[in-house]
């Protein structure tokens, strides 16, 4: 269906004003009548030469690699539990210390020695839906049960101390010893 330069004008409008593809189908629909497939409206904007607004990136409280530190430990919320903590009672099997300073030089990183994360690997992995589970242990003393799910997501099950955040730094040097630990196992 073809739109009047009066409609085209005003979905102009409509995207300049940050709307996105899904409202400019609604208001189409509701302002002029117009019943306009989703991928319709694509083309027409497209058409129009027009430049869809980015929306703000959501911000995953879950990516250590950008964690903020609290500005009162004690009143830091507790880090989310990631699925399939282990029963109580029960304790991760043969855990073997990773270090693998080849790759740290490749990657151009400081050796594992200077940091004071360690990170270690479950030999077996009893938690359903994880790809790979082992323990943390951050450079103020504080230790974490970490997993990385099928999708290669990490989290953590456990921390020694609730609501504990890890520094900047702790959480850097974490996630490249994780990356570490992951790739010297072959994934």
């Amino acid at each position: 269906m073809a739109l009047t330069p009066e409609q085209k004008q005003k979905v102009s409008q409509w995207v300049a004003a940050g709307d996105n593809l899904s409202a400019i189908q609604s208001k189409l629909s509701t302002e002029f009548q117009v019943s306009m497939t989703y991928m319709d409206v694509r083309f027409l904007v497209d058409d129009l030469n027009l430049e869809l607004k980015d929306p703000k990136p959501a911000v995953n409280p879950n990516d250590v690699s950008k964690a903020q530190p609290a500005p009162d430990k004690k009143a830091a919320a507790p880090a989310p539990a990631a699925a399939g903590e282990l029963p109580e009672g029960e304790e991760a099997l043969d855990e073997a210390p990773l270090d693998d300073e080849a790759a740290l030089a490749e990657e151009g990183l400081p050796p594992a020695g200077a940091s004071k994360v360690t990170v270690t690997l479950d030999r077996v992995v009893l938690i359903p839906g994880a790809m790979a589970s082992g323990t943390a242990t951050f450079s103020d003393g504080v230790t974490a049960k970490w997993i990385v799910d099928q999708y290669g997501r990490p989290g953590f099950t456990e921390v020694s101390q609730p609501g504990y955040r890890p520094t900047p730094e702790d959480a850097q040097a974490f996630m490249r010893e994780l990356t570490l630990a992951i790739q010297g196992q072959g994934y």
